[in-house]
């Protein structure tokens, strides 16, 4: 029996000792699994962060593309939109011109929802906006606008085409 105790003894001694040795062991293994699953987790918000960034980017393409093709499309129409103006002008029968009208009208609504603007011509001459086609004496003071030759338009808020003018010098 004697033996019995000191097996029991034993036990009982090594039965702490075992203990903090698994806790330790526990809390080094979930201090493990935490910090595994916080790299996992900044690994996911990068990615997320980086495929944001991606759609934004092909958004962002999308639309320059789009814009480059509608520009492209409403310079090729400039010129049928000066030949309907011309055409206003010079037509003598009325039904006809309102007719005209009418088509030239939608015409021009059409463009405008797709963001063509007139560039309007004010007194003074602006470079970014004319283009000073001929000079000619006159008692304005110099880089007054005279005469419109040709209208300019504007798509969005870039210039496709100055408004060609005659200036005083």
């Amino acid at each position: 029996m004697p033996e019995d105790k000191k097996a029991q003894n034993d036990n009982e001694t090594t039965e702490p000792d075992n203990q903090p040795k698994q806790s330790n062991l526990e809390s080094r293994k979930l201090d493990e699994i935490t910090q595994d699953k916080e790299e996992y987790l900044n690994r996911l918000k990068y990615l997320q962060a980086e495929f944001d960034n991606y759609r934004k980017y092909v958004e962002k393409t999308q639309k320059h593309a789009q814009d480059t093709a509608n520009e492209a499309l409403v310079i090729d129409l400039l010129p049928v939109l000066d030949d309907f103006e011309a055409a206003l002008e010079n037509i003598k029968d009325i039904k006809t011109k309102e007719g005209i009208q009418i088509l030239f009208s939608n015409f021009l609504k059409t463009l405008e929802k797709h963001g063509l603007r007139e560039i309007r011509i004010g007194e003074n001459f602006d470079p970014y906006y004319h283009e000073a086609v001929l000079q000619e004496e006159s008692e304005k003071s110099e880089g007054i606008i005279l005469q419109e030759l040709q209208k300019g338009y504007m798509l969005n808020s870039k210039v496709i085409r100055h408004t060609k003018v005659k200036v005083s010098r």
